[in-house]
């Protein structure tokens, strides 16, 4: 008696293939994922993408604090936090939300990213409950705005060696030093600073109005216009002794915010490679050369393959580690995977789109040329391609090349 043969699955009940999702990775995300990022798609298409080229031709952010508690209202500001009026979304949603908001700008992601994942994130894990109860539900709301005061004029990529000092006069503590490169600085209601001390390396909640405390606004930026930019001087700047965070000690304070961080960029880089990636395959599509559209031609299709495959083998790569980071398995040296090849790839997505648009692609009518020169910035932020790589060639070798 012969098996019964194996049915085959009738290809009548498969989906048609989807340009813009051409590995089915919308199948991994269930109904609520969607619902976060149709949102975010949505309020960016309504309220970022009419305004973005001349906000970004002319420097400027416009209506900062009316877009900041517009982003709270939808739960976009600390969202994967839990309590204190966030929401409480998943990492795999908030990654999410970052690609959208990323697809529109790098400065509006930037907004988000320092206010949740920088500021609120360390009050959040490294406050007490006065100062949580105090800071996170007003920022939550877009209310108040955070900023993360490390990088230094001197010391970027080696932390370690911050000048910024706070010593102890009484009960209070004394502060003085500058940061420079903060996103948010001369907007913010609450900066929060690491600082020397005598016991190690403190993070403090500087409140914009203290004596002493100014954040100046860097100009003449050639990426991320759309965004601001500041210096943060502190001129013994007097703060009582709850200013300090209790919980943490060291560099593991920052650094941790920083992990946090990055995961987002994961996310946010390929918005920005989608969007470029999309314009160069509508303009294919419709501009012709020599008799028929451009994106008929073999060496055009060789290209759009190309950026496909990468753009989607890094989404791919951020839903893989938003869902280790949901299940708390998400390793720093994972991050760093994802930062260095995903933004990587980001910008040679940019700069091979910009070559299908031709004299076009350095226009502002589209988005490509913007988006690369905003990636120049987040190739370089909160880790360079550099430390990426010694961050990897440590685990990979178990040698530290970093001295």
């Amino acid at each position: 008696m012969s098996a019964p043969s194996a049915s085959k699955p009738s290809s009548s009940k498969r989906p048609p293939f989807d340009p813009r999702d051409p590995l089915g990775i919308d199948d991994l995300l269930d109904p609520e994922d969607l619902a976060v990022r149709d949102t975010m798609r949505s309020w960016a298409a309504d309220r970022v993408m009419p305004h973005i080229a001349e906000w970004y031709e002319r420097g400027e952010l416009p209506g900062i604090r009316e877009l900041s508690r517009e982003l709270g209202s939808i739960g976009a500001l600390g969202m994967s936090l839990k309590g204190y009026g966030c929401a409480g979304a998943t990492a795999v949603q908030y990654g999410l939300a970052c690609l959208e908001l990323e697809a529109a700008d790098s400065g509006i992601r930037s907004l988000v990213s320092v206010q949740g994942s920088l500021a609120m994130y360390a009050i959040h894990r490294f406050g007490s409950e006065e100062q949580k109860q105090r800071w996170l539900p007003g920022m939550a709301a877009g209310e108040i705005i955070g900023c993360f005061g490390l990088t230094e004029p001197d010391h970027g990529s080696d932390p370690a060696g911050m000048r910024t000092y706070a010593k102890r006069d009484g009960t209070d503590w004394v502060l003085t030093g500058r940061k420079m490169w903060i996103t948010n600085g001369s907007v913010a209601g609450v900066a929060v600073v690491w600082a020397r001390t005598d016991d190690g390396i403190r993070g403090f909640l500087v409140p914009a109005d203290s004596p002493g405390f100014s954040a100046p606004e860097i100009k003449h930026k050639w990426s991320l216009r759309a965004s601001v930019t500041s210096e943060l001087v502190m001129d013994g700047v007097r703060l009582p002794a709850d200013a300090v965070l209790p919980e943490v000690t060291g560099l593991r304070g920052p650094l941790s915010c920083l992990s946090h961080a990055r995961y987002g960029i994961v996310w946010g880089s390929m918005g920005a490679a989608r969007a470029s990636f999309e314009s160069a395959v509508d303009y294919a599509k419709s501009r012709e050369q020599f008799g028929r559209p451009i994106g008929g031609f073999q060496l055009t299709q060789a290209k759009l393959a190309d950026m496909a495959v990468e753009l989607h083998k890094g989404i791919l790569l951020a839903h893989h580690l938003g869902r280790r980071l949901d299940a708390g398995k998400l390793l720093p040296e994972q991050v760093s995977f994802g930062k260095l090849n995903n933004v990587r790839e980001a910008i040679e997505i940019c700069r091979t789109s910009r070559t299908i648009l031709g004299a076009n692609g350095i226009s502002l009518e589209y988005p490509v040329m913007r988006h690369a020169t905003n990636l120049e910035s987040v190739l370089t932020y909160e880790g360079t391609v550099e430390m990426h790589q010694l961050v990897l060639g440590k685990a990979l070798t178990g040698l530290d090349a970093f001295r």
